[in-house]
């Protein structure tokens, strides 16, 4: 299980190493001439433009049926392919929450075509990695191989998700292993304390529900439940097939049409899922558990959804904040005035910025990890930070926040797998992708006003929504949170 969450990316940069061999060119070096350094300045400036002009198109195509078709060729030896699904939890109602989670698991029991361990030995005999994963609005079902197989991985795939074993042996197999990963998934408190956000944030609508659902009908799904929601969800229209590495476009479009091609694109009774808008709730609520060493906090604003123009000087504006870890080093000198403030205080253990997006909506804030007795201080540093961004923002910090998503933006497109699911996910959302090149522009585009007035708009005096697990024996007071998102002036 995965969600759509925007965080901050760690990456590594190579550093250009120039040699002076003889004593001229040492001394160019050491005198660090002005005209050297702008020399260097223009071709590092160059070299990055060049290197997003010179990046691979994203070609799409749609099939007859609706089904999207999108690639890019880097003419790598591998290829990662797979099938973005409009379905999730935000599309289930409280019959059949955790559907979609349960659908997941069911792709790896076999198909009718290929029981279980044939399924498996076909996959390993060409060397191939089989993967999935369910968000709120979207599910995944890829594989990754090489350039040359990706006939029979698209073939594969579209047995696997057209084909889908329902019987009652793997239903009970699957309902255990679910069960299973639940009680698992209640030791990460990471995810538990978003979970919580949401059902806090979005209380009452279909985005508050868990990904995984209720254990209560977990153990109840019938074949038919299953087979109720594939019908429902699994329309051409509703899903993307996309594929980055060595790819000809043309190939993938004719094996899309060849094995998907007569995926239905009509619902039964004209009853076609729409998303229903889900409010968010400025609210609190807290799990105390005395037995943890720590407490996992996240507090959020309402953000905008995926194709708000928004969202990219907020993203600056994490940047700006950053993150942190104690592991990590740096205290005093670190750049983020929260990350600092934290180090020389030892107010947190850890903390990271997020911006989870979804359709219409979305989350904006921070999530730390801290004792019990930091939990006030720290939401004290944070939303100060923010009226600060809010009010304040400098150039200097805008320009560098640039650079650095900038970086992240290039740095976590590395591999065929990333890729392949950048392009699923944004032509699910926004009906194309948006090359690096256009990133670039956009976050080139955003003033320091601009982005103090976007930030003023999300955060000001706004309403956050606040989730809390651990050891939290007295749990902040929601007044005082709520207060501190605006400042008075005197």
């Amino acid at each position: 299980m995965r969600a759509s969450v925007c965080l901050t990316v760690t990456w590594k940069m190579a550093a250009s190493v120039y040699r002076a061999g003889n004593a001229a060119g040492k001394a160019l070096l050491s005198a660090r001439s002005p005209a050297l350094l702008c020399l260097k300045r223009n071709r590092s400036a160059v070299s990055y433009a060049q290197t997003l002009g010179n990046l691979p198109d994203t070609q799409i195509s749609t099939l007859d049926n609706g089904l999207r078709v999108a690639s890019e060729d880097s003419g790598q030896p591998t290829c990662t392919v797979g099938v973005w699904v409009a379905a999730g939890s935000r599309y289930e109602n409280e019959k059949n929450n955790g559907a979609g989670y349960f659908l997941e698991h069911l792709a790896f029991k076999g198909t009718k075509k290929r029981p279980q361990t044939a399924l498996e030995q076909e996959v390993e005999s060409i060397g191939a990695h089989l993967s999935t994963y369910t968000a709120r609005e979207q599910t995944a079902i890829y594989i990754k191989a090489q350039s040359k197989d990706l006939p029979k991985a698209v073939e594969i795939l579209a047995d696997v998700v057209q084909n889908k074993s329902l019987e009652d042996s793997q239903i009970e197999k699957t309902r255990e292993v679910v069960l299973r990963e639940m009680q698992e998934v209640d030791s990460n408190l990471q995810e538990v304390t978003f979970d919580y956000l949401h059902a806090t944030a979005y209380q009452g609508t279909p985005l508050g529900q868990t990904v995984l659902g209720p254990t209560e009908n977990v153990k109840k799904f019938t074949r038919a439940d299953l087979l109720e929601y594939i019908n429902l969800h699994y329309k051409a229209p509703r899903m993307v097939l996309a594929a980055a590495g060595g790819i000809n476009h043309k190939e993938l479009h004719d094996l899309a049409q060849r094995h998907f091609g007569g995926l239905s694109s009509e619902y039964e009774g004209d009853v076609i899922p729409v998303l229903a808008p889900c409010r968010f709730t400025g609210s609190a609520l807290s799990a105390r558990n005395d037995d943890l060493p720590l407490a996992h906090v996240a507090i959020a604003v309402e953000g905008p959804g995926w194709n708000s123009t928004d969202n990219v000087a907020l993203a600056l504006v994490n940047t700006i904040i950053s993150n942190y870890d104690a592991t990590y080093g740096g205290g005093k000198n670190l750049s983020s005035n929260v990350a600092r403030t934290a180090a020389e205080y030892n107010l947190c253990q850890s903390f990271q910025t997020f911006n989870i997006r979804y359709s219409d909506t979305g989350l904006l804030g921070v999530h730390f990890v801290t004792d019990k007795h930091k939990i006030e201080d720290m939401l004290h540093v944070a939303q100060a930070e923010w009226m600060r961004i809010c009010t304040s923002a400098t150039d200097g910090e805008l320009a560098q926040a640039k650079k650095t998503l900038k970086h992240a933006l290039v740095a976590q497109l590395d591999g065929t797998t990333p890729v392949c699911e950048d392009i699923g996910r944004q032509v699910l959302a926004y009906g194309q992708r948006v090359s690096l090149e256009e990133w670039n522009s956009r976050i080139d585009a955003v003033t320091t006003k601009s982005l103090r007035d976007i930030a003023f708009k999300y955060l000001y005096d706004r309403c956050p929504a606040v989730a809390s697990v651990g050891p939290i024996e007295q749990v902040p007071d929601y007044n005082r949170i709520r207060s501190a998102m605006y400042w008075l002036r005197f």
